[in-house]
């Protein structure tokens, strides 16, 4: 694929969900059937219907969404949840249904920067321009990046693949209130139908629901894929391609606001600097930022408890 982002390799994904969008329990099934390893063919045996209690499609999409929300690896022919996906899924972990909103964020995270995987949902959070857009506009894009590729995609390849990304974010009218319940991505309310038909938009803004660790932990891979720069600016971390700004929608200023509160955070691991009109983030240790997810998930619990 071309399109000025060094992300977008030879490889891209358009199919295996079946034409399914992600649902609320998909990650718990996988999780109960892979979770300590099992081979990657479990989804697609005979007995995969009474497994998953699903047709056997489903089954296929389901070891599909696993693998695109990062809580699952495949090794060797064989798939188990990773170390966070043990952390969060298991009987005892953090969320093992699923009801957490860090859950959902992280998952989208995982799912929108993996251009390998969900090119189609990457590119439309990563390379859209403006918030509005059609389906149509999406796969004239990316039939355009496509085209110069050993095996083009076909054209109704992408229609569907932008079917299954439209159907997994966006919230349905009061009348279809109990499919649109169903997608567990659609929970986040990152993109919305636009007044006008035919139309969406995405929605941004603070986004209030997104732990402050999920976005340290989004930002420090974004920080990894950009060489282990010293420092990232602020206009990198809100609108470069793979940025949590770009990501998770947010505007400029709530954005600011999480930066500002990085060093107490980290330990003054990472420090937000903003002299003479120069607003960034400076890398002054190493720091690992996923035990900050599992802090929030902590904090939420207590939440819950009080």
């Amino acid at each position: 694929m071309r399109g000025g982002d060094r992300r977008f390799g030879t490889k891209a994904q358009f199919a295996g969900h079946e034409t399914f969008p992600l649902r609320l329990l998909w990650l718990r099934k996988a999780y109960d059937a892979v979770g300590a390893g099992a081979p990657i063919r479990t989804f697609q045996e005979h007995d995969a219907i009474a497994r998953f209690g699903v047709g056997r499609n489903m089954a296929v999409a389901i070891r599909y969404w696993a693998l695109a929300s990062g809580l699952f690896a495949e090794h060797q022919g064989t798939i188990s949840a990773t170390e966070l996906g043990h952390r969060i899924l298991s009987d005892d972990g953090f969320d093992p249904y699923l009801e957490a909103p860090a859950t959902i964020w992280l998952v989208h995270w995982n799912i929108a920067s993996a251009p390998e995987r969900t090119t189609t949902t990457y590119f439309a959070f990563n390379h859209l321009v403006g918030l509005e857009f059609d389906s149509a506009s999406i796969v004239d894009q990316l039939l355009s990046l496509t085209s110069g590729e050993p095996r083009p995609v076909s054209r109704s390849t992408l229609k569907r693949d932008v079917e299954v990304f439209l159907r997994g974010y966006v919230r349905r009218g009061e009348a279809q209130i109990e499919d649109a319940a169903e997608p567990l991505l659609a929970e986040l309310g990152l993109v919305r139908e636009a007044r006008v038909g035919g139309w969406f938009e995405f929605v941004r803004g603070p986004k209030p629901s997104l732990p402050q660790g999920v976005f340290a932990y989004a930002l420090g891979q974004f920080w990894e894929q950009e060489g282990n720069a010293a420092t990232l600016t602020a206009e990198q971390i809100c609108y470069a391609p793979g940025s949590p700004g770009r990501v998770f929608k947010l505007d400029e200023d709530s954005v600011v606001t999480r930066l500002m509160a990085l060093g107490e955070l980290t330990g003054d691991a990472w420090r937000w600097v903003d002299t003479a009109g120069l607003r960034q983030v400076q890398r002054r240790s190493d720091f690992d930022a996923s035990p900050l997810i599992e802090a929030d998930y902590r904090r939420a619990s207590l939440a819950a408890a009080a």
